[in-house]
């Protein structure tokens, strides 16, 4: 059946096997153990990670997985940056921004939105910081197109809309997720969405 190989009567399976494939011989019995070790790891780690799911609310899986994702995500861009594969890091690096979380939940995407809304306040003198406190200057009064440029939407938006970008910015307020007092500025956005309703939607 196989030519070259004589079978014995007496010549067991696995001698069998070693003369039909002599590269068998080089899996030594420390590789074989070294094998069900690194089996037996796995099998403990995903015993763990299921054990975990089942009892962790959503939101701590959610944290957990965004956590193992930007670690790994962060090692990878090291790696390529270091073996000179610069294209490379930089779109990693994009894709991992969204998963950076800062103080109180805040992403960075959030925190730009909420520096856009500051920046414009500012140059409209509206708000600003003094010696660690803010000011306003004529905060009542606030115009149509300044109320829709604080809220960050436009004319022709619907009222779903609005009251979504008002949420939104309110949650970046909250005191739980600022080091600064930001009552004047929830003020000015609780003005600015009552001007809009009162406009537009009344």
């Amino acid at each position: 059946m196989y030519p070259g190989v004589i079978i014995y009567p007496s010549i067991t399976m696995t001698t069998f096997l070693f003369r039909l494939f002599p590269q068998l011989w080089y899996l030594h019995i420390k590789e074989i153990m070294n094998l069900f070790l690194i089996i037996g790891i796995c099998f403990v780690i995903l015993y763990l990670l299921l054990n975990w799911f089942s009892k962790a609310s959503s939101k701590r899986i959610a944290k957990g997985i965004r956590y193992i994702i930007f670690t790994t995500g962060i090692l990878l861009a090291i790696t390529l940056f270091l073996v000179g594969r610069y294209a490379f890091t930089i779109p990693i690096l994009f894709f991992l921004i969204p998963l950076l979380k800062l103080k109180g939940g805040i992403g960075l995407f959030q925190l730009f939105q909420l520096w856009r809304l500051i920046s414009y306040l500012r140059q409209t003198g509206r708000y600003s910081f003094r010696s660690g406190t803010n000011y306003s200057k004529a905060s009542s009064n606030i115009s149509l197109d300044e109320a829709y440029n604080i809220l960050g939407c436009k004319k022709g938006d619907s009222k779903a809309q609005v009251l979504s970008s008002y949420k939104r910015i309110m949650s970046k307020l909250h005191p739980d997720k600022n080091d600064t007092n930001t009552t004047k500025l929830a003020q000015m956005v609780s003005e600015a969405k009552e001007t809009i309703l009162k406009n537009d939607f009344n």
